[in-house]
Formats: structure tokens, sequence, C-alpha cells
């Protein structure tokens, strides 16, 4: 077996390690609103449930040199973003707003993706997902780096709203089979489910 410390490695080779190992993550798109008005758009892998009462979610949002990316810095300012579940229809165009546009661009409109009205917070969504959720932020955390410069914001999201597409939601159960939901993995790399299979759990 081998052994790693973290205090003799670099950030790149604790970042492969992670990405390599903690697989697969699933992949939150994120649309925000910036206080000039621009529909922002970003997809996150490092992204889970926290609780589900209240529902929780949670986001981490790495910096760059310290400085916020657009999608902590609009759900600090506004209080407010949508989180889409990325599937196999909409992963190309999703992947197309990971690239670096400046903060007064529309990601949303560069990958051709159709902004939809939400019906609890102002922050439009996106029409091609099949699910997405409605959040209000409930806490922005900073952490790692140093305290000059964070290493990312933990952001902690409260669904307040939840839609799904007629084909994915069954007897109050999302169908995995349907939804098709894709993982990231490391690099360029991503995940289909594949193979489902059941254990269950001791009593």
């Amino acid at each position: 077996m081998i052994g790693l410390d973290p205090a003799d490695l670099s950030d790149k080779d604790s970042y492969k390690l992670l990405i390599g190992s903690i697989i697969p993550r699933p992949i939150a798109f994120v649309t925000t609103l910036s206080k000039s008005g621009v529909l922002n758009a970003a997809p996150y892998s490092y992204f889970n449930i926290v609780t589900a009462n209240p529902p929780m979610i949670s986001i981490s949002a790495q910096r760059r040199n310290g400085e916020r990316k657009d999608t902590a810095r609009n759900a600090i300012e506004i209080g407010q973003f949508v989180v889409h579940i990325s599937d196999e229809s909409n992963i190309a165009k999703i992947n197309d707003t990971a690239a670096s546009v400046p903060s007064d661009q529309s990601e949303v409109e560069l990958a051709g993706l159709t902004p939809v009205p939400s019906s609890k917070i102002v922050v439009p969504g996106v029409a091609e997902a099949k699910i997405r959720l409605e959040c209000v932020l409930e806490q922005a955390i900073p952490l790692g780096g140093s305290a000059m410069a964070r290493a990312c914001d933990l952001l902690i999201g409260k669904v307040v709203y939840f839609h799904l597409d007629e084909s994915v939601y069954k007897d109050g159960y999302v169908d995995p089979a349907q939804l098709k939901a894709v993982s990231r993995l490391a690099g360029s790399s991503y995940a289909k489910l594949g193979d489902l299979f059941s254990i269950e759990r001791p009593l």
C-alpha cells in the first residue's frame, strides 16, 4: 500500500488524488444572477446533499488566486441560485459553460441554453435540464488556503422549489433510468450510470 502525506504534496498533486479517488461525482450546473443582471452559469462536481430537513445542498466553488468565481460572488450578493442536474442530453452544452469568459458575458447564452423563469426566486434556470432546484443561500463558508487568500467558498443552499420533468418523476421518486445523470471523474472523463444493483440494509 502506498502512503502519502499531504504535507509533502503540492496542491496539484493533492487535487489529482482527490478527483481520481472520489468518483463518481454528481455535477451541479449552477445558474446565478449578477447585480447587473447577467445570467452566469457553470458546472461544479464538488456537490452533494447536506440534509432533507429542510432540503439543503452544498457546492464548493474553488477560488482563483483567492478571488471568488462568478457563481460564489453572485450567490452571496443576490442570495439565490439554481442547481440543475447534469444528464446525457445536456452535458455537452453544460461543458461549454466551463469556458473562462468575462463576468459580463452570459455562459447560458454562449452555450445556446434556454433561460426559464423560476417560481420562487429571481434567478432563472435553464429549460434543458430534467431537474432543477431553486435555492436560497443558507450559508457561504470560506475555507482552505490562508486567512488572506481562501481556497474555496462552500455554498449551502436551501431548496425552496423542485422542478422535475414528467419523464423522470414517478410515484414520488426520481427514475434514474430516465434521468440518465452524468458524473464527473478526473481530467476530461465523465461517466454514465452503468449497471444498477440493490443491497438490502441490515436491520
